[in-house]
Parts: structure tokens; sequence; C-alpha cells
């Protein structure tokens, strides 16, 4: 099936970087979207104001993702935009340290956000897609998933499980026109990897850092009615790292 007209796009943490560029790659490709943010409303607010100028619409819901069930969430989109029909699982946060350091705080902090919360939005996400024979979920994953770095035991656990979930989702949900797929970015240009050190892009092939828009291109195609024969797949954008 085609994309319904009034098709809505959640994603999640995209008040700046890579989310904030989703969100506007997706609304310039003709989806709704729900910009969701957890403290920076300024910046949700400017990503929702750039879509308008553009002649898209978007609406800025605040929520912490980790925090309880993801119902709420949905029904404020769905309200203000329309049927949620794909959902970008974006929203992430690091708390690094080698793992004989780790303690369980960090340790919680990051699953809880980078996969546990990922699965709750999914899990909500998918039976109305499944309703509507027509979904897209995206899930942004990193090549730090299934490529050792160390210091990140805990997001690399979080990024591999959620390349793992992906996988698994989508082959339950892909006789119903619904897609789960993600990407995995390398070294790109946000506020995680500002104090990135010059010999670390030694490790980048392509030599240089992403920019958001060009992981935000990949959503945008894992998201279009293209890629409808597309799922339980990961595309790296990183510069050839995973190479």
């Amino acid at each position: 099936m085609s994309r319904p007209d009034n098709a809505v796009a959640l994603v999640t943490g995209a008040s700046k970087g890579i989310g904030a560029a989703i969100a506007r790659e997706l609304a310039a490709d003709g989806w709704a979207v729900a910009v969701n943010y957890r403290s920076d409303e300024k910046g949700a607010k400017a990503t929702v104001k750039a879509i308008e100028e553009a002649g898209g619409r978007a609406v800025a819901l605040q929520g912490d993702v980790a925090n309880g069930a993801p119902e709420d969430l949905f029904e404020r989109a769905e309200e203000a935009l329309g049927p949620v029909l794909a959902l970008v699982n974006n929203a992430g946060v690091t708390a690094d340290g080698l793992a004989i350091q780790l303690d369980d705080d960090a340790w919680d902090r990051v699953i809880g956000t980078n996969l546990t919360a990922a699965f709750r939005m999914t899990r909500r996400a998918i039976r109305p897609m499944v309703r509507a024979r027509f979904g897209r979920v995206i899930n942004v994953a990193s090549v730090v998933g299934p490529r050792a770095n160390a210091g990140q035991s805990n997001y690399a656990a979080a990024k591999a499980g959620l390349i793992g979930m992906t996988k698994t989702v989508a082959a339950e949900v892909a006789r119903r026109g619904v897609t789960v797929n993600a990407v995995a970015p390398g070294f790109i240009e946000t506020d995680m990897t500002k104090d990135l050190p010059e010999q670390a892009l030694q490790l980048v092939p392509a030599r240089r850092t992403g920019k958001p828009e060009e992981v935000a291109a990949a959503v945008r195609f894992l998201a279009s009615e293209d890629a409808g024969y597309v799922t339980g797949t990961t595309l790296f954008v990183d510069g050839g790292m995973s190479a």
C-alpha cells in the first residue's frame, strides 16, 4: 500500500543534531512530523519552525521516552497531526567508562534509553501500522554496535541489541506491509562528537566526520515507499568504518 496522505512520523530526540535533521528530511518528503524532546524545548521549537517555514506540518512534544509507557506521547501526536505510521527511535544517551569502572546506574541509564525505550515505542507503534497495512520503524543504532569501542560497553550492548531487535521485529511484521530497519552512524558532527580527537578520524576511511543530513537521507529512504521491500537490515552511514 502507498503511504496515506495524513501519515505522521514521530521522531524521538529530535530537538537537535541527527534527530532534528531527520525530522526536517521526513517533512521535506511529505510526512507530518511529531518532534519529540526531553528537555531542549527551544531546539524542538526551532525544528518545528524550520519545517513549517518550508511548508510542512510539525508539532513539538515533550516526553522522556526512558520513563514510563509511550501511550501519552503517541496519543498527543495522533491528536495533533494524525496516525503515526513512521517511528524513528533516535533518542539516546551515553555514560562512558571502562567496564571495570562502570557502575550500575550508568549501565541501566544507557540500556534503558537506547534499547528498552526503543522497544516500548516500537511495540506501541506497530499495532496501528499492522492495521493500516503500512508502517515504517527506523532505529538509530551505531557503528559501535558491531564494532568494539573501548569505554562504551553499555552503549555497544544497547546498540547491538537494537540491531538484533530490528531484525526480529522486521520478520514478525513483514507480511503486514510494515518494515523495520536500522541506520548505524559512525562519527557524525554533533554535540556528542565535538571533542573528538583528530586521531580518531584515522579510523575512518573517508577521513572526515559525517553530517547529520547524511544520516537523515538514509532514514528518508527507509521511510519511503521506495523502500517497501527493504526490511530487517542495517544501513551503515560511517564513511567506511564498518567495511
